[in-house]
């Protein structure tokens, strides 16, 4: 088998462009696709996991052998001639990798470390990987797998060829065991098959936030690091990938010791993690890597276009047209506060138990605290009332910790966690779990705190909170801050300048794989900030003329999720647009839930969708959208603009470089098609030149590149948002270019330029500046965004 050629000298990316490896969309199709996206002028393909997963898998994060390339995907043989026709067109891999999880697949043979666990419990040479509690169990893992209770299943069970079959399922049988009645061979077993409803209250095995189909690694452990990072590191030092992103690193133990040790395989190679960041969270400055997958900076660039007035106005009509409770979507924190309490009451039960037993442990360690007399329902109420009311993700051991975070969980949190107390007296294990979540090197009871702390901020938050508080469906996006949508153009310029300084080769962001919605329905979204009252009026009539008809009977606030959904997508699509309502309903957990689905309410909604967005009010949407199609124009360039030529290396999601209008997942996962949208539009010619641009001129954008705002002058300067790299290129794009219309335009407007002469790279004219600047009437009079380049 021939090798690729040489990887590229570059260690750091230009431009990624992300593609989600499927079945249906396997190494071979990337390969053909190859010419088309080395033509756009990235530097590198960014593939989603590569490893053997769960057969069909759309995302390949449930792996199930870290030893094999996925068999479905062309296997390793399909993965070097993807390498070497990249490498032809001048292109490097970066590959996603999943140190936190492994699949519990259905059979469980297909994970063989896992397999083994099952036949030989504590004893398997594989135990130590996997995150069991096996005294919780009684020496037995629990396995949430049966459709009803074990008394109702036992029919169901059989014995076949030395191993135990339910349904799909298959599980080793403990030898000796085979041939004994059932009832006695299921107690022998070192696991325990149980009613799925259980995994709630009763799990022992750490999961992936609450599914029970992904079971915690311990990488933290020497010998599975190098286990289920062989592979992987082979290909890296062989040239068959450059790069890596690293998925979920706040489920680890110690994120900080794990990179650590990944630099220092890798080599240094180029790494990003895929860490959300708080609105003032920094990533810890001691992280081997080079940023983030992106996610605060696509809060930054969709923030920055969204009215901050005009989004205050939309949220107080929101309220006024939904009258939702303030904690079920009506106010943002009180929304978050409540959701927290329900996940970590409900989905997060189990967690919390062992973090009790974890506490036990660590008091009965500690001389002060072994006659503490903390009861056990204390210390639950004490863990549940911290981990709700942490500002970020997770702690973090030292030295990645944060002094002043720790300062605030001691001293500001504490006392909120205190006054959930009744009783003063008994408040007081607050303090004593507070000091316990601290002590981070211990490990047992502050890593799991912090790793359970993750899990909750993302089920309640992004999974629930974004699913209730509805006023502005394009604030609701990973990484975003519902509460907080609309930055000024000065916060933009203060987060790309300490980007720069600290993490110049980040990532950044407009579309994932994970977005809740793709950020051209988010630009079509973030246009309503522009014209609440609009919007508002077009809502009341289509909500009072679809109430009218047969079946238009639904609760305002689901009601407005249907409009907005429908108005971001663009197009009343029922199949699509069902399948995103359907999930954000049960993702609330309002009305209908997952685990309990109400299908007289989903059925309503489907039906209101039908008369509504896809009936009577279809057209009042389209002609909504032809009035806001300059706003929406604006935003899409700008924020395509922005991600471009703003500091850190830009991942362009599969088929983005043209129009991509995609709700939340499988939608935004179809496979992807190149070559159907003829010459190209507007957004892809942006595409191409600025990316081409960052690939002749990579030191305009790179670490030694500067980043400097341009003020405009003039009656529409608080419009325009520009800044220039190196000296060498300037970036101008408008926003809320609705009152810029309103207020006359740019008029007499002017961006002052350095000297000397200017070609604007997306028309190929020159531009003349006036006194030291250029008119914005004139140069963004073709389009509302510009990229000034220095003539060759």
């Amino acid at each position: 088998m021939s090798e690729p050629p040489a990887r590229p000298a570059a260690a750091v990316p230009t431009a990624t462009y992300r593609l989600q490896l499927q079945p249906d969309y396997p190494f071979a199709a990337a390969a053909r696709d190859v010419p088309a996206i080395a033509a756009l002028g990235v530097s590198h393909l960014h593939l989603s996991p590569v490893l053997e997963a769960v057969p069909g898998s759309t995302h390949g994060y449930d792996v199930t052998d870290h030893t094999r390339v996925r068999a479905e995907l062309g296997g390793e043989a399909g993965l070097r001639a993807l390498a070497r026709t990249a490498r032809e067109h001048g292109l490097g891999l970066v590959v996603d990798i999943v140190p936190n999880h492994m699949a519990v697949p259905a059979p469980i043979s297909r994970n063989a470390p896992l397999w083994s666990v099952l036949a030989d419990g504590p004893g398997s040479p594989y135990a130590h990987w996997f995150d069991i509690d096996w005294a919780a169990g009684g020496g037995r893992l629990l396995l949430p797998v049966l459709g009803g209770r074990l008394s109702d299943e036992l029919d169901a069970f059989s014995v076949t060829g030395g191993e135990l079959h339910y349904a799909e399922h298959r599980f080793p049988l403990r030898a000796g065991t085979e041939h004994l009645p059932l009832p006695e061979l299921l107690d022998a077993q070192h696991y325990r098959l149980a009613w799925w409803r259980l995994a709630r209250t009763e799990l022992n095995y750490r999961r992936f936030f609450s599914v029970c189909e992904l079971i915690g690694v311990r990488v933290e452990d020497p010998d599975v690091f190098d286990a289920t990072h062989e592979r992987v590191l082979a290909l890296l030092h062989e040239g068959v990938i450059d790069g890596l992103r690293v998925d979920h690193p706040d489920g680890l133990a110690d994120p900080g010791a794990y990179l650590r040790r990944l630099h220092e395989r890798t080599g240094g190679a180029w790494t990003v993690v895929e860490k959300i960041l708080g609105p003032r969270e920094a990533l810890p400055a001691g992280w081997p890597v080079a940023g983030t997958t992106g996610y605060d900076a696509l809060r930054h660039l969709d923030a920055v276009f969204v009215d901050p007035q005009g989004a205050d106005r939309l949220a107080g009509l929101y309220r006024e047209v939904t009258q939702v409770a303030d904690d079920a979507g009506g106010r943002w924190e009180p929304t978050v506060d409540r959701a927290a309490h329900e996940v970590i009451a409900h989905e997060l039960a189990a967690e919390v138990t062992r973090l009790v037993r974890c506490a036990r442990a660590a008091l009965g360690r500690t001389e002060d605290e072994r006659h503490g007399d903390h009861a056990d329902w204390a210390l639950a109420h004490a863990i549940r009332e911290l981990l709700v009311r942490l500002p970020v993700y997770r702690l973090y051991p030292p030295p990645d910790d944060d002094p002043a975070l720790s300062a605030e969980l001691l001293d500001g949190l504490a006392a909120a966690a205190r006054a959930a107390f009744t009783v003063p007296e008994e408040a007081g294990t607050v303090d004593v779990v507070a000091r316990l979540a601290l002590r981070l090197a211990e490990r047992e009871f502050g890593a799991r705190f912090a790793q359970v702390s993750g899990a909750l901020r993302a089920k309640s938050v992004e999974d629930t909170a974004f699913y209730r508080y509805l006023p502005l469906l394009s604030a609701a996006e990973v990484g975003g801050e519902p509460g907080e949508p609309a930055i000024s153009p000065g916060e933009f310029h203060a987060y790309c300048a300490r980007i720069q300084r600290d993490w110049p080769a980040t990532g950044t962001v407009l579309s994932t794989h994970d977005s809740k919605r793709s950020a051209d329905v988010r630009a079509r979204l973030a246009a309503l900030s522009e014209d609440p009252a609009g919007w508002t009026t077009l809502l009341r009539q289509v909500m009072g003329e679809t109430a009218r008809g047969a079946n238009g009977a639904l609760d305002p606030h689901t009601a407005w999720l249907v409009w907005q959904t429908a108005y971001g997508l663009g197009t009343p699509d029922r199949e699509r647009l069902s399948g995103a309502l359907r999930k954000a309903v049960r993702e609330a957990g309002l009305h209908t839930t997952w685990t309990e689905p109400d299908a007289a309410y989903e059925d309503r909604v489907e039906r209101y969708l039908d008369a509504g967005p896809c009936g009577t009010g279809r057209e009042a949407l389209a002609a909504f959208a032809r009035a806001a199609r300059p706003q929406t124009r604006a935003t899409t360039l700008g924020m395509t603009l922005l991600h471009l030529t703003m500091p850190g290396v830009p991942d362009v999601y599969q088929g983005t470089q043209e129009p991509y209008f995609a709700l939340v997942d499988p939608d935004n996962r179809r496979p992807p098609a190149f070559g159907e949208a003829g010459p190209g539009s507007e957004k892809a010619h942006l595409t191409r030149t600025a990316l081409r641009l960052r690939r002749a001129h990579p030191e305009w954008f790179g670490a030694k590149a500067d980043y400097t705002p341009l003020a405009a002058t003039g009656p529409g300067a608080e419009h325009c948002l520009a800044f220039i790299r190196a000296d060498a290129v300037v970036t101008v794009v408008s926003r809320l270019t609705r009152r810029l219309a309103e207020a006359g335009g740019w008029r007499d407007t002017v961006l002052p330029l350095p000297g000397g002469r200017w070609r604007e790279a997306l028309s190929g004219r020159e531009v003349t500046g006036r006194g030291g600047g250029a008119g914005l009437a004139e140069l963004l009079a073709e389009r509302p965004v510009a990229l000034l380049v220095r003539p060759d």
